[in-house]
Formats: C-alpha cells, sequence, structure tokens
C-alpha cells in the first residue's frame, strides 16, 4: 500500500455475509474489511473524483477522470451515471436482460416496509446493502414480471419502492423483539401473495414457503443504536476520522472516538475521496456534524 499517495475509496459491498471496502491505488483494487473493533485513522484529501460505473463486464474506472461535487452521496459524474447497470435497472432504461430475479420485501421498522426486486445470481447481497433489519423473498421470474409485480405491491401500498436513509436512523434505537419483527413480515408476505395471485401474474413463480431472515444481531443492533451520536453529514478536504469501528449497518459505519460522542457515517459520503492512512494523526476533524439523541421515554400524566 502506497501510504504517501493513499488510495481511493470506491464503496462498500458485501461478500460472503462480509463488508469490505473496496478502494483503488492507481489502475489497482483492492478490498479492505471492516471488522468489528477495527481502529482507523484516515486523512481525507481531494479534490474528490468520480468512482466510475458498474456494467456487464465489471467495474469501469471513470475515463475522463472527472471530478465531483464534495457533498453529498453521489459520487459518479453523468457519463458514468448513464453507464452503471444498477442505475440503469433503477430508471427502467433495462426492460429485459435476460436473467432471472427476485423479489422481496424488507422491513426497516413497524410501518416501514420496502418492496423491491434484485438479480438472482447477487443472492442476498442486496438486502445486506440497504440495511434490511428482517427480509423474505417472495417470488422470482424474468425482469419484466418481476418488475410489474413490484410496482403492483407499491401500488395497492403494501410497501414502498424507496425508503431513505435517514428514515431508518430512528428505528435502530427501539426495536420490537425478533418474534414481532417475524410476524409482521409473515403477515405482509401472506398479503403480497394473494394480491398477485388475485391479479394473475403467470409469468411468476411464488415462493412461500421461503423463510424470513433477521439481520439484527449480524448489524450488530442487539442493544440498539447508542444513546447520543453524531451524524456526519459530508466530509472535505482535509478532513480527519479516528476511533474503532463497530459493525456496518448496510452502507453505514458507527466510529467509536476516545474524544467524543460516537459518529455515524454513510460511506457514500466517503466514495471519490483519497484516503491516507495516518495513526499518529490527531482525532476527528473537519467534519459537518448533526446530533442525533434517542427520543426521551413519553410518560404517563401525574395528575
Amino acid at each position: 500500500m502506497h501510504q504517501a499517495n493513499g488510495w481511493t475509496a470506491t464503496g462498500l459491498r458485501w461478500q460472503d455475509g462480509a463488508p469490505l471496502l473496496t478502494a483503488s491505488e492507481g489502475r489497482q483494487r483492492h478490498d479492505r474489511p471492516l471488522t468489528d473493533g477495527l481502529a482507523v485513522a484516515w486523512r481525507i484529501s481531494g479534490p474528490r473524483r468520480c468512482t466510475g460505473a458498474h456494467t456487464e463486464r465489471g467495474h469501469r474506472p471513470c475515463p475522463h477522470h472527472a471530478t465531483v461535487q464534495p457533498e453529498g452521496t453521489t459520487s459518479q459524474c453523468p457519463s458514468c451515471q448513464n453507464a452503471d447497470r444498477g442505475l440503469q435497472l433503477a430508471r427502467d432504461r433495462i426492460l429485459d436482460d435476460g436473467r432471472d430475479y427476485r423479489l422481496y420485501l424488507a422491513w426497516f421498522a413497524p410501518g416501514l416496509l420496502k418492496v423491491g426486486l434484485t438479480a438472482e445470481e447477487r443472492g442476498t447481497v442486496r438486502l445486506l446493502e440497504q440495511a434490511a433489519l428482517a427480509w423474505t423473498f417472495i417470488a422470482r421470474g424474468p425482469l419484466p414480471a418481476v418488475r410489474r409485480a413490484e410496482l403492483a405491491l407499491a401500488h395497492a401500498r403494501l410497501a414502498r419502492e424507496r425508503i431513505p436513509a435517514a428514515a431508518k436512523y430512528p428505528a435502530w434505537w427501539q426495536l420490537p423483539a425478533p418474534a414481532e419483527r417475524r410476524a409482521a413480515l409473515t403477515a405482509a408476505r401472506t398479503r403480497a401473495h394473494r394480491l398477485l395471485a388475485e391479479q394473475g401474474h403467470e409469468q411468476l413463480e411464488p415462493l412461500p414457503d421461503h423463510p424470513v431472515t433477521d439481520q439484527v444481531e449480524l448489524f450488530g443492533l442487539t442493544g440498539g443504536a447508542p444513546d447520543r451520536y453524531q451524524q456526519v453529514t459530508s466530509l472535505a478536504d482535509g478532513a480527519r476520522l479516528a476511533g474503532r469501528l463497530r459493525r456496518p449497518i448496510g452502507g453505514h459505519l458507527f466510529l467509536d472516538r476516545p474524544d467524543g460522542l460516537p459518529l455515524l457515517l454513510d460511506t457514500r459520503l466517503l466514495t471519490g475521496w483519497t484516503l491516507h492512512a495516518e495513526p499518529d494523526g490527531p482525532g476527528c476533524a473537519g467534519l459537518t456534524l448533526l446530533t442525533r439523541a434517542r427520543p426521551e421515554a413519553e410518560q404517563d400524566a401525574l395528575f
């Protein structure tokens, strides 16, 4: 590793149930395991550059070596966004690619249920990426049929197509018991199968007996999120991140630091920046932070 030149963060991915921070050093790409308790000390330098596109042939570096805005979670230039296979699917620019897909329900909190699709060859990675606390597959089939079913369940208001990250955070403080999570998801799956059967989605193969998978323990949330923490809302050239990682939650990192409240970092903010390992450097600095605190429990009136 060329620490003098640093390495560029290109994303967080899950492989075999383990989170990896992907990075590039020149033309070489590396995966860096993000283990529970890992000590990190990074200095961030710019400019922030486009992270390229994921295509049918794999990852393609940005041919323009373009710079992108330092704020926000978008780390692709317009050209790479247009070429990115995942974004093409999300924007319905790929109508059928010959692959099999699975339709899923993902549970994030009481009343917060998502319907989505993922290529069968990706297994359960999509559910790990988006920090689904519990999930189940409900059907499989070709992309057009699975997409129609996804829209049908969303239009019926059984589940949402998209849930922003900010809506997921509050649920981490107080989760219902595993049996309650499983019961809620199982009931939603039953309603979904009934609705799809009534509408006659013949090209779908229902998966009525697929088990419910709970990922709360995997994400280290059995005890909930820290009572108080600071969310990183933006990074800048020269910022520093230092502390000890907790288990990643989808694409989010909790970082315990000795000199303040824990930090919550959406790793999409990190992508495109050059990171330099500086274990002997100062603590966290140059970050825009938003303090979050567990809401106080409502108390019964005394009179």
